[in-house]
């Protein structure tokens, strides 16, 4: 019988005892971590309220007339822009007319005796009493011819204000009624801004307050004033409502818009402003690391004010020229040393 051996080689005699040995010259120490810091100074800031609005008219008409007529005349170019106390619509005057002329008649009439009874009663050739009821006679046809005047007045229907035109519901020929509507007439320059804000700031926001407000439609911002403010709070919603003016010689905004606005609270211009990243929410409060003497990282609790979209106001904790982490914040902890690369 043959006896077959076999012999397996210690791998561990073979292997590199360097792998086990630190590199000469290098360090187990960790390098230290770079971050970017924010120095603190005072910055101007303005505490905004945004809230949502509607725009509406400076002044707003459903044309009508004020007596019925037949409608002759149509003026007016639908969209067009008219001054106040432009002829719009002109009624059938023909009758009225007629009636004035024949007051016309009866006044020549009624004047030259009034002149003669007031002769014969300087004369006392008459009575007082006779010269009364022609001056009566008189003046009740001077009256007749003024109402005649305002009612032929009426038969031209003029534009009350500067503003646009709209869609006219009438033709010519038509017998229209103090009950039909004409047109509507608009004016859009300047544009109201209706909106609401909470009651808490009812007394915050006063006349004359200046507003931002912005439209999808619209480029850029637009400021509009303040200018009534309503007297009561809304019991349902808890707000109060404002209503705002604002130029608008371009006329991009129509009545009926939806707007963003922005009210101005009130503006702080030694502010100190951190990054809302680098500010940490914890149970009791809020935190940010501090970069100190030897680049050591230090945390300090913190209390804060108004939010912007990117910034957060400290009002206590923090003082101008201190060094805020803005990067490596979640790998910072207190007492590390820190490597900074970029002060903002």
């Amino acid at each position: 019988m043959i006896a077959i051996l076999f012999f397996y080689p210690r791998l561990d005699l073979f292997a590199d005892k360097e792998l086990d040995e630190p590199a000469n010259g290098q360090s187990t120490a960790s390098a230290a971590l770079p971050v970017e810091v924010l120095e603190l100074k005072p910055k101007r800031m303005e505490n905004n309220l945004s809230v949502t609005g509607n725009v509406i008219p400076n002044e707003s008409v459903n044309l009508r007339s004020e007596i019925s007529g037949l409608v002759t005349e149509i003026t007016f170019v639908e969209g067009e822009f008219v001054k106040k106390g432009t002829p719009l619509v002109y009624l059938n005057d023909d009758e009225l007319n007629a009636q004035k002329d024949r007051l016309a008649y009866t006044k020549k009439l009624y004047e030259g005796q009034e002149n003669r009874q007031k002769q014969l009663l300087e004369r006392e050739a008459i009575s007082q009493e006779e010269y009364d009821i022609v001056l009566n006679q008189f003046n009740t046809n001077l009256a007749d011819i003024n109402l005649l005047e305002a009612l032929i007045r009426q038969t031209v229907i003029r534009a009350p204000f500067d503003g646009v035109i709209g869609l006219r519901q009438i033709s010519e020929g038509s017998v229209i009624s103090p009950s039909d509507v004409i047109v509507n007439v608009v004016n859009i320059d300047p544009i109201k801004i209706d909106f609401s804000i909470p009651e808490r700031y009812a007394n915050i926001v006063k006349k004359g307050s200046k507003i931002t407000f912005t439209n999808a439609a619209v480029e850029g911002e637009s400021t509009g004033e303040v200018y009534a403010i309503a007297p009561n709070i809304d019991p349902a919603t808890r707000t109060v409502q404002l209503r705002a003016i604002s130029p608008n010689r371009e006329r991009n905004f129509l009545p009926g818009m939806f707007v963003g606005v922005k009210v101005n609270l009130n503006v702080n211009e030694e502010a100190l402003m951190v990054p809302a990243e680098s500010l940490i929410p914890e149970l009791d409060g809020y935190k940010v690391y501090v970069v100190r003497e030897g680049n050591k990282v230090e945390e300090v609790k913190v209390a804060i004010g108004i939010r912007t979209e990117s910034e957060v106001q400290i009002t206590n904790g923090l003082k101008e020229g201190d060094l805020v982490l803005t990067t490596g914040v979640i790998q910072a902890k207190e007492g590390m040393t820190v490597n900074i690369t970029k002060t903002h």
